[in-house]
């Protein structure tokens, strides 16, 4: 199966990337996105600010028990709506992910995706940061604000070599949760061609406004009748010789990979988690503008 390689790429075609891709992400931001993520994302967290006396009426749940036990009689908790937001993207960069049979990799779509994200972020005055990840935590970079660290994360994204080919979500989500530890709105990233991790992304879902975009390709739903073809594992280097004309054979590996799908999709509604599915041979803004659509509306 074919796989993107950067190892060959110059700082300038990395630039060039890069720079296209920003102006490109930025005609959308400011078209079409800018607005919806401000819709969307805006005001959804609250932080305390101080301390009242309690009046009749105040929800008790706000009741600051410490200061109420120190001083003899309650007082309340008050709080501000949160109006800078931490964005957190989490990229799997295992060698699944540098797969693709049509327009781009799926490495492709997700940079092209991270760079929406970050610049969407910078726009409206949040910090960002990028975590990446195969079997190991590959890198890790603090959300920040300034053009330039969120044109650093896209080159990052772009040109980025991992040093191991598997996929452990649940490693990713384990290092995540220790390290944000201020609610987030974290996107994850990933094809999930994965198992176990239903526990820490539990765990990250209550702490963090969590937000799955899926990456697929055509050809892992249905293979094409090409005769026999050698096919490779990315990630473990297993190699076999298939018939793709064999209807058994064919039968097996799509319903194989519809189980696969099956299971993750009855883990994000068990979760009530968002996610977003987006195809390597398709344009990504209109699911993307479908899910914000829908997201402001259950919000508003």
């Amino acid at each position: 199966m074919p796989r993107a390689s950067l190892t060959n790429t110059t700082p300038a075609e990395i630039f060039k990337k890069t720079r296209r891709i920003e102006i490109r992400t930025s005609r959308l931001v400011n078209e079409l996105f800018g607005g919806r993520y401000l819709s969307t994302f805006k005001g959804r967290g609250m932080e305390f600010c101080d301390i009242r006396e309690y009046i009749p009426g105040d929800d008790v749940r706000n009741i600051h028990w410490a200061v109420t036990a120190r001083l003899g009689h309650p007082y309340i908790k008050r709080f501000t709506e949160e109006r800078e937001l931490t964005i957190l993207i989490a990229v799997d960069v295992s060698a699944s992910n540098s797969f693709g049979t049509r327009a781009r990799f799926k490495s492709e779509l997700a940079a092209e995706l991270v760079a929406l994200l970050a610049f969407s972020s910078l726009k409206n005055n949040d910090k960002v940061g990028l975590l990446l990840f195969s079997d190991r935590i590959e890198t890790y970079i603090p959300p920040r604000k300034s053009k330039s660290h969120t044109l650093r994360l896209v080159r990052d994204v772009l040109s980025f070599e991992p040093q191991h080919a598997g996929t452990n979500i649940d490693t990713a989500l384990q290092y995540l949760n220790r390290v944000q530890k201020k609610r987030a709105i974290v996107f994850l990233i990933s094809d999930f061609v994965d198992v176990n991790f239903e526990k820490s992304l539990s765990i990250t879902q209550r702490r963090h406004d969590t937000i799955s975009f899926v990456l697929e390709d055509p050809l892992e739903q249905r293979w094409p009748k090409l005769g026999r073809v050698l096919v490779e594992d990315a990630e473990t280097g297993h190699k076999q010789l298939i018939s793709m004309k064999n209807s058994r054979a064919r039968e097996v590996f799509e319903r194989t990979m519809m189980d696969q799908r099956s299971a993750r999709d009855i883990l994000f509604g068990k979760m009530n988690m968002d996610r977003v599915v987006f195809q390597t041979n398709q344009d990504y803004v209109k699911p993307l503008m479908a899910f914000f659509q829908d997201r402001a509306r259950r919000f508003r």
